[in-house]
């Protein structure tokens, strides 16, 4: 008999659902809103009511289902509780045992860059691994570390906060978690605009990157590609942060593989090959051949993560 499993994926936004056979094969996917006023009361709800009438369209019995797996936007403790989600409107809540009490499937839960990771090893990037570290570059820095195929989510859920790293104890402006220095203000899209912004002030040396009003991460990859000097050494300084970091996190963990995803890998290869450059420069000897890859499941990963979430048992 054919198995199945649920994976959800809660942005502030949609809710992306995907309906998966345990081997990975999707069968269908589709999203819903995520209601997230009134302190996100009706977010669960939609959920379970999404994935009942999934179960009743596609003619199946809850014997059949494996459960359900869900990342959302925030640390999820070992006990499926979450402390809060901001983007949510959530406070403390047990999403485990609330989704599991109005669906009658079993429910695992986690952060959802850490589903992101756990997706780009089953079935992206990181395929065939066991042991990653996915790192999300987008907005802000996000990321995931798997080992031995499981989620490091920590004490207090907050494993895998790469984007935190202190990589600048010289910093003055602080980010937004509070501290000053981290990974996430040189290496997120908004942080290698703030580092081109700041090396156009510092120089009368002509660029391309002049011309745009409000320079942005694409702008100074697309400027670096052409050969354009101060894009050149805008990324040379954000490769240098993110690979000083990365072999830090790899001294630790030491993974199969490293997965860079989110907005700013669209650069591509030209981003893996700077990286890589600064990377094994600083990494322990015996990880400098860690291969860095781009990620491959996009948006999907959550889904992917998630539906994996519930399948390791």
């Amino acid at each position: 008999m054919k198995k199945y499993c649920f994976g959800i994926d809660v942005g502030g936004t949609t809710v992306k659902c995907s309906l998966f056979l345990n081997d990975g094969t999707s069968v269908d996917k589709w999203e819903i809103k995520t209601h997230v006023e009134d302190e996100g009361k009706q977010i669960l709800p939609d959920i379970a009511e999404t994935v009942l009438a999934k179960i009743q369209e596609k003619g199946l019995d809850k014997g059949e289902i494996e459960g359900i797996g869900i990342g959302v936007p925030g640390p999820v403790e070992e006990s499926g509780e979450i402390a809060c989600a901001v983007n949510l409107h959530w406070g403390r809540k047990n999403i485990e045992k609330e989704l599991e009490d109005m669906t009658g499937l079993r429910v695992k839960a986690g952060n959802d860059a850490n589903v992101a990771a756990l997706g780009e090893m089953w079935k992206g990037g990181g395929q065939g691994a066991k042991n990653l570290i996915l790192v999300t570059l987008g907005t802000g820095v996000g990321g995931g570390i798997i080992i031995n195929e499981k989620i490091v989510t920590g004490a207090h859920g907050a494993g895998g906060e790469i984007g935190h790293a202190p990589v600048n104890p010289e910093e003055k402006v602080p980010c937004n978690c509070g501290n000053k220095g981290c990974l996430e203000q040189y290496a997120s899209a908004t942080g290698i605009a703030r580092l081109a912004r700041k090396a156009l002030e510092e120089t009368d040396s002509p660029s391309a990157l002049r011309k745009y009003p409000d320079v942005t991460a694409k702008d100074v990859f697309d400027a670096y590609k052409e050969g354009d000097e101060l894009a050149e050494e805008v990324v040379e300084v954000f490769s240098e942060y993110i690979g000083r970091a990365l072999a830090a996190f790899t001294c630790v963990t030491d993974p199969d593989v490293i997965v860079l995803g989110g907005g700013v890998s669209k650069a591509g290869q030209p981003l893996i090959d700077c990286v890589e450059k600064y990377y094994r420069n600083y990494a322990f000897p015996t990880c400098k051949e860690t291969p860095i890859r781009l990620a491959t499941l996009g948006n999907d990963a959550g889904v992917y993560g998630a539906a994996k979430l519930v399948l390791n048992k």
